[in-house]
């Protein structure tokens, strides 16, 4: 009669509402959701950008079970997919890409995958819910923050994939050592002995696509941890990150240093050679201040090239406390410590050397 009644009350304590199954955990995603999944699943997808690049930076690409289309027709830019070779011949997933966001993805394909989680960035509860209940997979919402930024969301976002995925250390380690990043930034900025920083502005900012010198952000996180002047904030009384401008206004604000990302610079180029006499009316190129940086948005935020843009830029405009810093170096030593090896060569063959004069200016 003891062991019944011990059976049963076992029985009656798996039906208990908030009892979490073997091997399951209860967790809640960006956008709020509770969810149950499985506890250090085997098969994954990422969906949406910037989800396979969190995987990789918690060392768990080895359960990607398929990547987007846009993954491979694109495969320049991104640091996690240029060091991960592995990821290039997985099936498909989908289509992906800026059309893709919160939008229903391609469920036949989703299921014949067979995947046991599937997370992805930037899809509202409502259609992450009706996606989940229709695959009967677990949709886990991821996020960097404000689009085509990153914020402290980015953060949560490492600690709830590391959870699930038993990758709670790594998760730690990540978010440690970007933190250690920007405060080394912070300081290296509060020690120089510069007051009078130079005005700067950066152009050619990916947003949803390849955009051109008039694509700038307002709240662009290396000027923000290292206190630069960011003359696009002159542009527009009513603040927001991104922005587009135009010629007149970049002429008005006439930066001492413009930077320009790599993702706009082949159309920064095509611009210049149409009109290179306007373009000289900048004091940045009369004077040779013109700095390549690499893409700091390629389907989202390049978190470990955003760290690297801020070392390149504080090497340029605080040169007495970022003296002897090795911009290469130091870039391998973020590239090898995020995605696990040094694609600083490669993206250099691509949008050329950190810091230096573009070759269209040359």
């Amino acid at each position: 009669m003891q062991t019944i009644t011990i059976i049963l009350t076992l029985l009656c304590s798996l039906l208990l509402p908030g009892h979490t199954p073997a091997g399951k955990l209860i967790v809640q995603d960006v956008t709020g959701r509770t969810i149950t999944v499985p506890h250090d699943p085997k098969r994954i997808v990422c969906l949406a950008p910037g989800t396979l690049r969190l995987i990789v930076y918690l060392q768990a690409q080895d359960r990607v079970v398929a990547v987007e289309n846009m993954e491979k027709i694109n495969p320049r830019g991104r640091p996690y997919w240029i060091a991960g070779p592995d990821l290039h011949d997985l099936p498909i997933a989908g289509p992906g890409g800026p059309a893709s966001i919160n939008q229903k993805p391609n469920m036949e394909q989703l299921i014949s995958l067979d995947p046991d989680v599937i997370f992805i960035t930037y899809m509202d509860p409502a259609l992450a819910d009706e996606v989940q209940k229709v695959l009967g997979i677990p949709i886990v919402v991821l996020g960097y923050g404000p689009f085509a930024t990153f914020d402290e969301t980015v953060f949560d976002s490492l600690m709830l994939a590391g959870k699930i995925l038993n990758k709670q250390q790594r998760a730690r380690d990540v978010t440690d050592y970007i933190k250690a990043s920007i405060n080394d930034l912070k300081q290296r900025a509060a020690n120089s002995q510069i007051r009078e920083t130079p005005g700067v502005y950066i152009g050619g900012i990916g947003y949803r696509g390849s955009q051109g010198l008039e694509s700038t952000d307002q709240d662009y996180p290396p000027f923000e941890w290292l206190q630069a002047r960011n003359l696009a904030r002159e542009i527009q009384a009513l603040k927001r990150s991104h922005i587009y401008t135009n010629l007149e206004n970049l002429l008005k604000i006439d930066p001492e240093i413009i930077f320009i990302d790599g993702g706009g610079l082949r159309l920064a180029a095509e611009a210049y050679h149409k009109k290179p006499e306007i373009y000289n009316g900048l004091r940045a190129f009369r004077e040779e201040k013109v700095h390549v940086l690499h893409p700091y948005n390629w389907y989202l935020t390049n978190i470990d090239t955003a760290l690297i843009g801020g070392y390149t830029i504080g090497r340029i405009i605080y040169p007495d406390s970022f003296d002897g810093l090795d911009i290469r170096e130091k870039a391998d030593e973020i590239y090898n410590f995020l995605v696990g090896k040094s694609v600083n060569a490669e993206m250099e063959k691509e949008y050329g050397k950190l810091g230096e004069m573009p070759d269209f200016l040359r």
